[in-house]
C-alpha cells in the first residue's frame, strides 16, 4: 500500500488536521495509530524505513492542491496553474516529493524527483541588478514592502484621461451556490443590454461552473482558463471581449496583459485574418501542429476552431477563429489584396517553407508599424491594414453603442489574497477615459472569508435567518472583507519577509560560492589555489592528531603519517621518526613543504603526457566538488532551516539559529571541498592512450 492510499483512507478532524493558512497538515495520534497499521511499521519517522514523509505529502496532496485550480492533468502529466495569472506552467515542478504525491493521487505516471542545483529568491534575483525600477498600476498597495526590500520608492503619476470606471458596492451570498447563481443572472441582464461583460474567476473548476450555469441560461460566452483548448484561442479570445452583448470567464485575468477594447480590437481581428490566409499555405505539414500539442501532448480539434480542413491529414490545422470573430465580410478588394500577398510570400519563399514560430514572427513583424525591407513582410502589412481599416470602421461604430450603454461590466467572483491582484482586475475596464463599472459577487464560503475571518458575520447571518440567494450589503461586511484582506496581505508579507531573511543567509554563501567558481571556470591561479588547498589539508591532519596544548608523548605521529599518505599517496617515504623532537608549527612546515615537492612531481607526471594537462585536471575536479557538495549543502540547509523552526519553543530564536548552524554546515563543505580535491588530483592516474601502428609494406 502506498502512501496515497494511506491519504485516502484517513479522515479529515480525526486522522489529521489541515492548516489552510500556513499549508500544513499534521496527524493526530490516531491517525499515526492507523497509517502504522495500514502500512505494517511500527514507526513513521524509522530511520530505515521513513514514511512520515510521504504521508505528509499525500495529505497535503489530498487536501491543499485540488485539481483544475492548482494544477490540471493533461497527458498524463501534472501541469501546475500559476495562481496570479491563470496560465499553466509546462515543465515547473513542485519540490520535496509534493509533485510525485499529486502525481499517485490523480494515478498518473509519477516521474522521478527533481534536484535543485541552484536557487535564489525573488528579491536576491532582483537586488543583484545594479539599478532596479518599474512600472505598474497597482503599486501603492505594496508601498512599504518596496521601501524595505528594494528600497524603492512609489510614485503616483496621474492617469492621462480621467476615468470613467464605477466601482459599485460588493454583494454578500451566505454560501457560494447563491453567489454562482447571482453572477450568472447578472451576466444575463447586461448581455441582454448589450453590455460586454468580462468575469474574473480564480479557478479553471469555478470557470467551468459558471460556464455550465450560461449554457444552461442560454448565455453565449468564451471561456478564458489554462486548459489547452482555451490557452490557444487566447488572441481571439481577447480581441471580441469589448463587443456588444460578448461575455467573456476568464482565470485570473489580471496578468495577461492586453487592453479590452469597447466595440472589439480591430487590429487583433485584422491579425486574426491574415493568419487565417497566410499559415496553411505557408508553414510546413511536418510543423503544422500547434503550441497545443508541443505543451500538452494533444491535437487542437472540434470547438476551439483549430480543427481539421476536410480530406487533410490528422496533424493539419485549418487556423481558422471560432464563432462569429470578424464582424464583416471583406469587399473583393481587400479579399484580393490579401491573396495576392499570400501568394506573393509563396512565390518568393515557396509554399509551405516556414516552420510554425518563422511565420508566426513574421506575422508580428506586419502587424506593427517598425521600417522593414522584407518584401513579404511588406505585402502582408499592406494587407493587414487594408482589412484593420474595414474593421475599424465596424468597431468604431459598435464602440459608440457600447459606450452610450455604459462600457465593459467587470465582475469579480472572489476577494483575491492581494488587493493588487482584485485592482488589476477593476482596471481591465474604464481605460483611456473610457466608461465602466466593476462589481465583486461574494459569499461566506470564499476561501478569504473562510480562513482569515468571516466567523462573526457568518454567525450574524444565521441569526437574522439569511436566505442564501439574499445579498447583503453593509458596513460591518464591507470591513471584515477589508481587515481580511489586511490580515492576508500582511501574512504573507510576513512570510516573504522570513523567506528573505532566511535566503539573506544562504545569498552571502552563494556570492562567495559563486565567486570561487568564477575564478576557477576563468583559470584564474589554479595551481596556487590547489597547493593551497593541499596546504591547509596538511595543517588540519597536523591539528587532528597533535594537540599543541597536549605534551608530545600524547600525539599520535604513526596516525598522522598514515592519513597523510593516504591524502597524497606521493609520500609514501614518509616515517613518523621524521617528526620526532618537531614541535606542531614545525611538524605542519615541514608537511606543507613534502606536499609543495609532491605536488610538483605529480605535475611534472602528468604534464609529461600531455602540455597544459595539469591545468585541466585542476580545473575539473575543483569544478566537480564545487557542484556536488553545493548541491547536497542546498538540502542541508533545507532541512536545516524546517528543524530549526521547532526552536523557538525552546524561547531560542530560529533565525539565530539557522545562521549560526548554517555557517558551520557551509564551513564544513568548503573543507570537504579542499580535502576531496586534494585526494582527487594525487589519485588522479592518467594513462597513455595507445597510438595506432602503420604498416609500411614495399611492392617490387
Amino acid at each position: 500500500m502506498g502512501a496515497a492510499e494511506v491519504a485516502q483512507q484517513l479522515h479529515k478532524e480525526k486522522h489529521y488536521e489541515v492548516d489552510e493558512k500556513q499549508r500544513t497538515a499534521i496527524l493526530t495520534d490516531e491517525g499515526f495509530e492507523v497509517a502504522e497499521k495500514l502500512l505494517g511499521v511500527t514507526d513513521l519517522f524509522d530511520q530505515d524505513d521513513p514514511w512520515a514523509h510521504y504521508i505528509f505529502n499525500a495529505i497535503k496532496a489530498k487536501e491543499l492542491f485540488v485539481n483544475d485550480v492548482n494544477y490540471i492533468v493533461s497527458n498524463d502529466e501534472i501541469v501546475i496553474v500559476d495562481e496570479f495569472t491563470g496560465r499553466i506552467m509546462p515543465g515547473r515542478r513542485w519540490s520535496d516529493g509534493l509533485h510525485q504525491a499529486i502525481e499517485a493521487k490523480e494515478r498518473v505516471t509519477i516521474q522521478n524527483e527533481t534536484q535543485t542545483l541552484a536557487s535564489v529568491t525573488y528579491q536576491n534575483l532582483f537586488l543583484l541588478y545594479p539599478k532596479l525600477a518599474g512600472m505598474t498600476g497597482t503599486a501603492k498597495t505594496e508601498e512599504a514592502e518596496f521601501g524595505k526590500i528594494y528600497n524603492l520608492e512609489v510614485t503616483v503619476i496621474p492617469t492621462n484621461r480621467k476615468s470613467g470606471r464605477a466601482d459599485v458596492a460588493d454583494e454578500v451570498y451566505k454560501t457560494e451556490t447563491g453567489k454562482w447563481q447571482a453572477v450568472a443572472r447578472e451576466c444575463q441582464a447586461m448581455h441582454e443590454r448589450g453590455r460586454p461583460v468580462l468575469v474574473g474567476t480564480t479557478s479553471v473548476e469555478k470557470s467551468e461552473v459558471l460556464s455550465q450555469l450560461l449554457m444552461e441560461a442560454g448565455v453565449p460566452h468564451n471561456l478564458l482558463n489554462a486548459k489547452p483548448e482555451n490557452v490557444e484561442r487566447e488572441a481571439e479570445i481577447v480581441a471580441q471581449a469589448g463587443r456588444q452583448g460578448a461575455v467573456t470567464i476568464s482565470t485570473n485575468m489580471a496578468g495577461r496583459g492586453t487592453d479590452i477594447i469597447l466595440g472589439g480590437n480591430a487590429d487583433y481581428m485584422a491579425r486574426l485574418k491574415v493568419r487565417e490566409a497566410f499559415m496553411p499555405a505557408m508553414v510546413r505539414a511536418d510543423d503544422s501542429t500547434g503550441s497545443a500539442q508541443r505543451l500538452f501532448g494533444v491535437r487542437p480539434v472540434g470547438g476551439g476552431g483549430f480543427g481539421q480542413e476536410p480530406g487533410q491529414g490528422a496533424l493539419r490545422k485549418t487556423w481558422k477563429p471560432s464563432g462569429n470573430l470578424f464582424p464583416v465580410e471583406l469587399p473583393p478588394q481587400v479579399q484580393s489584396t490579401l491573396k495576392q500577398a499570400v501568394a506573393f510570400a509563396e512565390e518568393l519563399l515557396g509554399p509551405q517553407s516556414l516552420a510554425e514560430l518563422e511565420a508566426e514572427d513574421l506575422l508580428a513583424i506586419a502587424s506593427e508599424k517598425a521600417p522593414t525591407e522584407n518584401p513579404v513582410v511588406q505585402r502582408l502589412r499592406q494587407a493587414f491594414q487594408e482589412i484593420r481599416d474595414v474593421y475599424e470602421t465596424h468597431t468604431q461604430q459598435e464602440r459608440e453603442k457600447v459606450t452610450q450603454l455604459g462600457g465593459l461590466h467587470v465582475i469579480g467572483t472572489e476577494r483575491h489574497e492581494s488587493r493588487r491582484v482584485d485592482n488589476q482586475l477593476r482596471g481591465r475596464c474604464g481605460r483611456q477615459g473610457d466608461p465602466g463599472s466593476t462589481k465583486f459577487f461574494l459569499s461566506l464560503e470564499d476561501n478569504l472569508m473562510r480562513i482569515f475571518g468571516g466567523d462573526r458575520v457568518k454567525s450574524m447571518m444565521n441569526a437574522f435567518r439569511v436566505e442564501e440567494d439574499m445579498p447583503i450589503s453593509a458596513g460591518i461586511l464591507t470591513r471584515s472583507l477589508e481587515n481580511a484582506q489586511r490580515k492576508v496581505e500582511t501574512f504573507y508579507y510576513d512570510m516573504r519577509k522570513q523567506v528573505f531573511e532566511y535566503d539573506e543567509v544562504l545569498n552571502n554563501q552563494r556570492r562567495a560560492i559563486y565567486a570561487e567558481r568564477s575564478r576557477v571556470l576563468r583559470g584564474e591561479n589554479l595551481r596556487d589555489r590547489v597547493i593551497e588547498y593541499a596546504e591547509k589539508t596538511m595543517e588540519e591532519i597536523v591539528l587532528a592528531y597533535a594537540n599543541p596544548d597536549l605534551p608530545a608523548e600524547e600525539w599520535n605521529l604513526a596516525k598522522m603519517v598514515e592519513k597523510v599518505q593516504e591524502f597524497v599517496n606521493l609520500l609514501q617515504d614518509l616515517r613518523p621518526e621524521h617528526l620526532d623532537e618537531l614541535t606542531v608549527p614545525e611538524i605542519v612546515s615541514f608537511l606543507q613543504e613534502e606536499v609543495r615537492r609532491a605536488y610538483e612531481l605529480k605535475e611534472a607526471q602528468v604534464d609529461s603526457l600531455q602540455g597544459g594537462l595539469m591545468r585541466q585536471v585542476e580545473r575539473f575536479f575543483i569544478l566537480q566538488q564545487v557542484d556536488t557538495l553545493w548541491r547536497e549543502h542546498l538540502q542541508g540547509m533545507e532541512a536545516l532551516r524546517e528543524s530549526v523552526g521547532l526552536r523557538g519553543y525552546g524561547q531560542k530564536d530560529p533565525l539565530i539559529e539557522y545562521k549560526t548552524e548554517g555557517y558551520e554546515l557551509f564551513l564544513q563543505m568548503m573543507t570537504d571541498i579542499r580535502r576531496n580535491v586534494v585526494y582527487s588530483i594525487f589519485e588522479f592516474d592518467p594513462q597513455p592512450q595507445p597510438q595506432p601502428t602503420t604498416i609500411e609494406a614495399e611492392f617490387v
